[in-house]
């Protein structure tokens, strides 16, 4: 079978289209840049995001006590030993959320990481709350020099989820922050929780159609994991009736089915999310790791014999 998106997984993979796009491997180096969140530092809000421990998923050489440069060297470091060493790397502003600062302090945080001459682009992780016009018209003129993407954290399509989790911001300002950056042609991504408390699975399975609709570029699917020293996990322990925890299994065939109703043209950075065992009340695989999730999901693909788009209207 011949797919739109040029090669023959069944789903539209971000990193097929990074091999294709710059024709080698690529690596995501993440950054602290010392950020903070609307929510937290009490702009809109404070205590942060309900499930949001930022310790949870920061590798041991970000420390916004370094700079961007001396952490861009130890995590190329990090990931040579770890994984298989590359020679072009993004440099991933993961933690908290970084367009929350005035331009000028962006500009030299997101400068000088350029200035690596490893580092061929940038991922901004932010939320939907923290971008502006000056902003985003800042990021278009680095995105004709280099690869930028915007990751903006969505979460859910459902206000009265937003509002639960403590987001401080709702579906519709998403929806506005996704459209202006698309609209400047810079790649824009997304991120999705699946299990949130109060949603059900008819509801899950109609943000496919929602975020169908939204000129987004690449999405990263998270199944709700309980971590420790959040304030869900307080909810989780006082009440846990309320949430639902998807085993493997049926996270599989779950997801296959939400891929099913997806845009096509929108690909899939990542299925799961995964963090380290210290921090994990549950909601996590076992010891599974991502990649090995992966191999299942396109497994139970091929048994289906179907893929992404496949009841797409």
């Amino acid at each position: 079978m011949s797919y739109s998106w040029h090669h023959q997984r069944r789903f539209n993979a971000f990193t097929n289209f990074c091999q294709q796009k710059f024709g080698e491997r690529i690596q995501k180096l993440s950054i602290n840049a010392g950020f903070t969140c609307p929510n937290r530092d009490g702009t809109v809000s404070t205590g942060g995001c309900i499930y949001c421990n930022n310790a949870a998923f920061n590798p041991s050489y970000c420390s916004p006590e370094k700079s961007i440069t001396q952490q861009i060297n130890e995590g190329i470091e990090f990931h040579a030993v770890r994984y298989r060493r590359a020679d072009k790397y993004l440099a991933y502003f993961q933690s908290y959320s970084n367009t929350h600062a005035p331009l000028d302090l962006l500009k030299i945080k997101f400068e000088e990481a350029l200035q690596h001459p490893a580092i061929i682009g940038l991922v901004i992780g932010t939320r939907p709350d923290c971008v502006d016009n000056d902003k985003l018209d800042y990021l278009l003129q680095l995105s004709r020099k280099c690869f930028i993407s915007v990751e903006y954290g969505v979460e859910s399509c459902y206000n009265k989820t937003l509002e639960k989790l403590n987001r401080g911001h709702n579906f519709e300002q998403s929806v506005a922050a996704i459209e202006a950056t698309a609209q400047r042609k810079i790649h824009t991504g997304i991120h999705l929780i699946f299990g949130l408390p109060g949603e059900s699975r008819e509801e899950m399975m109609q943000e496919a159609s929602i975020l169908s609709k939204l000129p987004v570029s690449t999405i990263k699917f998270h199944q709700l994991q309980i971590i420790k020293n959040t304030s869900l996990e307080a909810m989780f322990r006082t009440k846990p009736e309320q949430f639902h925890i998807f085993k493997l299994d049926e996270y599989i065939d779950f997801i296959i089915d939400f891929c099913e109703l997806l845009n096509p043209s929108i690909m899939i950075e990542r299925f799961t999310a995964e963090v380290p065992p210290a921090f994990h009340v549950t909601g996590g695989f076992g010891l599974l790791r991502t990649d090995q999730i992966l191999q299942k999901i396109e497994k139970r693909m091929e048994e289906r014999n179907t893929w992404q788009g496949r009841s797409y209207l």
